[in-house]
């Protein structure tokens, strides 16, 4: 697997968009916590997807893909709130292995490529969040990120169903919380 940046112009590429939204389909039809759940509401992903080319394509955000030499098999975003008190620092967001190629480090191959782009970048830390119930901070807290808070309810993935969103930070100096 090899860890790319898209460029700003690339993202009008229809053959990117395209396996990018078969990635986020297949994630959240797997039961991924990408930002909805299944079955895949495509037309609401393809919304959702083109928002973040277009930021993208502004040079708002970066956006890391995993290549496994034939396609894009993953993703994940660097997404800035533009707040002039925030520049150092910025959020992981949508996050995603295509579950044909998850295991394997896919996964953790994306996450250093994010983190070295964080890096080019100048950036002090990065932030993400993560639904309860899914022990995915099994898989960043190696990755150097430590939980600093919890939002109780604050995911309701269906009418009776909430979760916490936890949030998640590392310090891109590699330096560890008091």
């Amino acid at each position: 697997m090899e860890y790319l940046v898209v460029e700003p112009e690339r993202v009008s590429d229809p053959g990117l968009r395209a396996e990018l939204l078969d990635t986020w389909i297949a994630a959240t039809d797997a039961g991924g916590s990408v930002g909805f759940v299944p079955p895949a509401p495509v037309h609401q992903i393809a919304e959702t997807l083109d928002l973040a080319l277009e930021r993208v394509g502004g040079g708002k955000d970066l956006l890391g893909v995993l290549h496994n030499g034939e396609r894009l098999v993953g993703m994940g975003l660097l997404v800035s709130d533009d707040g002039e008190l925030s520049k150092h620092w910025r959020t992981v967001l949508r996050v995603m292995v295509h579950p044909k190629y998850q295991g394997g480090g896919a996964g953790r191959t994306l996450m250093q490529g994010l983190r070295q782009s964080a890096i080019d970048l100048g950036l002090e830390q990065l932030m993400l969040t993560i639904r309860d119930g899914s022990s995915l901070e099994k898989f960043y807290e190696p990755l150097g990120y430590y939980i600093v808070g919890r939002h109780p309810r604050a995911v309701r993935v269906a009418t009776d169903d909430y979760r916490d969103e936890i949030m998640l930070v590392t310090d891109l100096s590699g330096a560890q919380p008091a």
